[in-house]
């Protein structure tokens, strides 16, 4: 599939914000399901935007496919990055474009902003025990778990998590 990895654009923000709402709620990633209130949050892209970089892939015609957040060091969107690591989040594909490349080519994205970030030494995050397919993709492209770093941001959701070590950065 012919896809393209860039910035989003705002009025890409509603869409993003359902695509990613729509992959949690119909993976089963959200205990309380319509009510469960980490909804707000992934449907809210220009709060995302205000504070990383919200990457979205698209087709050949403009159609926005998935996203992802990417937190550079020192984002407030950053949850278990040390100082000289950045972070994403939040990555999510439309059912209909899944298995097509594009979570791969998301997080490929986030790997070469963190590349090119000077002082960079890795690239954090946090996962669902459930998110088979993205931990696949994230053993694939070298990333390795880190579970002294597993946390809950509530009670009762183990995150798990993983790295990938950059080197010296930049």
């Amino acid at each position: 599939m012919d896809l393209t990895i860039r910035g989003a654009e705002p009025e890409e923000y509603p869409a993003l914000g359902e695509i990613t709402a729509q992959a949690y709620l119909g993976d089963g990633l959200l205990t309380g399901g319509e009510d469960d209130p980490y909804l707000a949050r992934l449907r809210d892209v220009a709060g995302r935007a205000a504070a990383a970089e919200v990457l979205v892939a698209v087709d050949s015609t403009g159609t926005v496919l998935g996203g992802v957040t990417y937190a550079p060091p020192g984002s407030p969107m950053c949850d278990v990055a040390a100082p000289d690591e950045a972070e994403f989040r939040m990555l999510a594909v439309d059912k209909s474009g899944r298995g097509q490349g594009a979570g791969e080519a998301l997080v490929r994205a986030c790997v070469a902003r963190a590349r090119a970030t000077e002082g960079v030494t890795g690239l954090a995050l946090s996962t669902q025990t459930a998110m088979a397919g993205a931990h696949r993709i994230y053993r694939r492209l070298g990333f390795t778990r880190t579970p002294e770093r597993d946390w809950a941001p509530v009670p009762g959701l183990t995150l798990l998590t993983f790295r990938l070590d950059l080197g010296s950065g930049g």
